[in-house]
């Protein structure tokens, strides 16, 4: 089987910590009235904690999912601040980024933690997104795979039937947020990477996305690599028109 005719594209949009109540609205209405027009892919939304209701009530009727950008590996507990993968379960949440570099490098989040977190995740019936990614120190020492091979391994412990309900996200730190991209066969030699570690375990239909500064002028280059399954979409995901004309490369 040509596992790269059965994978679906899949296009998310991190909102990170944007929106209002009224611009969301725009937005949300903007994706939800668009999203129709784009065939062939899936459509998600990852918004901060106060806007899961908002995003469900506009969206629970359309084409786009939803999900969120953190979860707690407790269930329940005195654990101020944290938020279970059960409440947002009760959100309808589809969705949950896990181990996005802001949080490894702002939070000091380590591999065996975002491991947790996506097991914590597919307990309560989300799909975690798992994020990867090496610095640009790590990029030009040579080192992207040996940090990729380290990211993942506690996650390929968890076994072939758990990574088998996930999706990989390959964001390369140094081209997020910055304008810098990888050029789409930097990005497919390291997609190709990932599929062959899951390939490895028996799971070579699981999704990998791309993330780091992916617009619509370079969605469709990207998109055209054999090993790159959809997007993880940044700043270009708080403009309905760009974040769809994304979707549609």
């Amino acid at each position: 089987m040509n596992t790269e005719q059965t994978r679906k594209r899949l296009v998310i949009g991190n909102w990170k910590m944007h929106g209002q109540l009224t611009g969301n609205a725009s937005l949300l209405d903007g994706l939800r009235t668009g999203a129709p027009a784009v065939s062939g892919c899936d459509l998600s939304v990852c918004v901060p904690f106060p806007y899961l209701d908002q995003a469900r009530a506009s969206l629970q009727d359309s084409v786009i999912s939803w999900g969120a950008q953190d979860v707690s590996t407790h269930e329940q507990g005195a654990f101020t601040g944290e938020v279970s993968a059960g409440m947002l379960a009760d959100f309808a949440c589809q969705w949950v980024l896990v181990g996005h570099s802001e949080r490894r490098t702002l939070h000091g989040e380590t591999d065996r933690l975002v491991a947790a977190k996506a097991n914590a995740a597919l307990q309560a019936g989300l799909t975690p997104v798992v994020c990867v990614g090496e610095t640009l120190a790590e990029q030009e020492a040579g080192k992207t795979e040996d940090v990729i091979a380290r990211q993942l391994a506690p996650v390929l412990a968890l076994g072939a039937q758990q990574v088998g309900r996930m999706v990989l996200a390959y964001e390369p730190v140094w081209a997020i947020g910055t304008g810098r991209t990888a050029t789409p066969e930097q990005a497919q030699a390291v997609h190709a990477y990932i599929r062959s570690q899951l390939t490895g375990l028996g799971v070579p239909e699981v999704r990998v996305l791309y993330g780091g500064s992916v617009k619509a002028s370079n969605a469709a280059s990207l998109f055209a690599m054999p090993d790159i399954d959809g997007a993880l979409v940044g700043g270009a995901s708080l403009v309905a028109e760009e974040f769809l004309r994304i979707a549609a490369a």
